[in-house]
């Protein structure tokens, strides 16, 4: 069965399912489109040249609003956002093609559940939790054998909202007459969190914390009573907004926390989704809490997961199968279109090259295979570096032009993860934190001494398997940064024009594209390179 299915809302992506497994997921702040992207003809276009004969099912995932009947008298064609019953789903038969097929669709809230219920190691039928805390939602539901989700407990709405809305209050460049927050602010709220020192707030704190987790105003203009607060446009570098953020942060969490620890079932699995389920620390909480015997978070947590729980949702309507095979680098193959390469030294494949790049602090673009489907780079739509300077971790945020408190994540050997971080598990997916115990690696280490450590062997990425390997012969650590590769609001780079310009523009020293490397005739570093090896080197080594 051919199944294919799309989120209408933003982080908009097409997703394919055949005979239970996972095609590819397109999605459509990918390829440099902006991100938070909804979907877009063009995107339709590139999934249907993927799909090879007319679906069996199209899916179209729940958005808002949704009355029962639209301006016309019709009845709409998706379910609405919330709802997690089996008789709020809508099926029929539609015309595609030419062909008739199946149409199919169910609540944004049932495709964050299915999501993670389809993608995590549980058998069908085993009993678990789900929670989904983005945005909108924040509560827990409970899964019986039979697949029934039972919501328990609406917790705390609007999670994801109220979390990016504090960053929002101290920074001085967003309009406080915003109808909405930056998605992009959660992420920086996140990083800041980490900078806390303390873990007691003030009586002003308290007034600030029960409006902000209290108001059911947020969806209009939160800023308009909090115009005379302590943080009001204090800026994100003041000390004691950092403090306040760290105890937020950390207050959001114990609700939820306050909530499973009186309610829940000790020792069952937990599954997580929404985009909350992208905050590392909290995720890391979920596992050390002791409540849960297994804890699973998609990659494709926050809405790109969507059109997959979707297209799962109707997988198990129609075949009663809610589990599918699955690989993180579902996306598409890099496009090598043609561009200027005279502005570059091009090297044969040789990853004992690439790591001596590395290890000499040049900062390489890497490209490799499909791109990676969710928000984090995970080794395919890369940027590179050696992680022993500080200096380092300094250069790739003005390169992505972001602000200095962002964190750098580290790539690892698995193997190694347990010698240089607190890890002693898999980390595929870069959701958790991890306690460094080196001092070694300042580059992907965060100001509380932790890192969003992504764990890598032959059998998940064998190119950055070997990549690692080579760079741990030369250095003793089979350890990098990486970080996306992305211009500065957009999505990952998929086309070889594009990261020309970025490399020339961003300054990257190069980058390396299946194997081959280009290295930048501009970069300083690169030249430097050189000046140290030799001219004998350049004529022996390039093309």
């Amino acid at each position: 069965m051919r199944i294919l299915s799309y989120n209408p809302g933003h982080d908009g992506a097409i997703t394919l399912l055949q005979d239970g497994e996972l095609m590819f997921s397109i999605e459509a702040e990918k390829d440099s489109n902006y991100r938070y992207s909804p979907i877009s003809s063009h995107d339709v276009f590139r999934a249907l040249a993927e799909v090879d004969d007319v679906p069996d099912v199209i899916c179209v995932g729940g958005w808002w609003p949704r009355d029962d009947f639209d301006f016309a008298g019709r009845m709409n064609d998706h379910v609405g956002y919330r709802g997690v019953s089996k008789n709020e789903i809508i099926c029929g038969r539609r015309s595609f093609l030419g062909r008739a097929v199946e149409y199919f669709s169910s609540s944004h809230e049932r495709a964050h559940i299915l999501c993670a219920y389809g993608m995590s190691e549980l058998k069908k039928g085993t009993p678990c939790y789900a929670l989904v805390w983005e945005g909108a939602i924040g509560a827990f539901y409970e899964i019986d054998t039979d697949l029934n989700i039972r919501l328990l407990a609406n917790v705390l709405n609007q999670p994801g909202n109220r979390y990016s809305l504090l960053y929002g209050l101290a920074d001085p460049t967003f309009p406080k007459d915003a109808p909405f927050s930056r998605f992009s602010d959660a992420g920086k709220l996140m990083a800041l969190a980490s900078f806390s020192t303390r873990n007691t707030s003030t009586p002003e704190e308290e007034k600030l914390m029960d409006y902000l987790l209290t108001s059911s105003e947020l969806d209009l203009n939160p800023y308009d009573s909090l115009g005379t607060s302590l943080y009001f446009n204090v800026g994100v570098d003041d000390p004691e907004f950092r403090n306040f953020a760290g105890i937020y942060s950390d207050r959001i969490f114990d609700i939820f926390y306050q909530y499973a620890r009186k309610n829940l079932e000790t020792g069952r699995s937990l599954l997580i989704a929404g985009g909350c389920g992208l905050n590392c620390d909290w995720n890391s909480k979920w596992k050390a809490s002791g409540l849960f015997n297994y804890v699973f978070v998609p990659p494709v947590a926050n809405d790109s997961g969507a059109a997959i729980g979707t297209a799962i949702d109707a997988q198990l309507n129609y075949t009663g199968n809610p589990k599918i095979d699955w690989n993180v680098h579902a996306g598409r193959h890099f496009f090598m279109e043609p561009f200027d390469s005279s502005h570059y030294d091009v090297y044969q494949p040789d990853l004992d090259l690439v790591a001596e790049f590395l290890a000499n602090d040049l900062i390489l673009g890497w490209v490799s295979g499909k791109w990676e489907i969710g928000p984090r780079a995970l080794g395919n739509r890369s940027i590179l570096a050696a992680p022993f300077h500080d200096h380092v971790r300094i250069r790739l945020n003005d390169i992505k032009q972001r602000e200095q408190f962002r964190p750098i994540a580290p790539i690892c050997l698995e193997e190694d993860a347990s010698k240089w971080f607190d890890c002693n598990e898999e980390s595929p997916f870069m959701l958790y934190t991890y306690a460094a115990k080196t001092d070694v690696l300042p580059a992907v280490t965060h100001v509380n001494k932790t890192a969003r450590i992504q764990t890598v062997t032959a059998k998940s990425n064998k190119p950055v398997y070997d990549l690692l390997k080579a760079f741990k012969s030369r250095t003793g650590y089979g350890v990098l940064c990486n970080t996306s590769l992305n211009f500065n609001g957009r999505g990952f780079i998929n086309n070889a024009s594009d990261l020309s310009k970025y490399t020339l523009n961003c300054g990257l020293d190069g980058f390396v594209i299946e194997g081959v490397a280009y290295l930048a005739r501009r970069s300083i570093k690169y030249n430097d390179y050189l000046r140290r090896k030799g001219a004998a080197f350049l004529s022996a080594r390039t093309k």
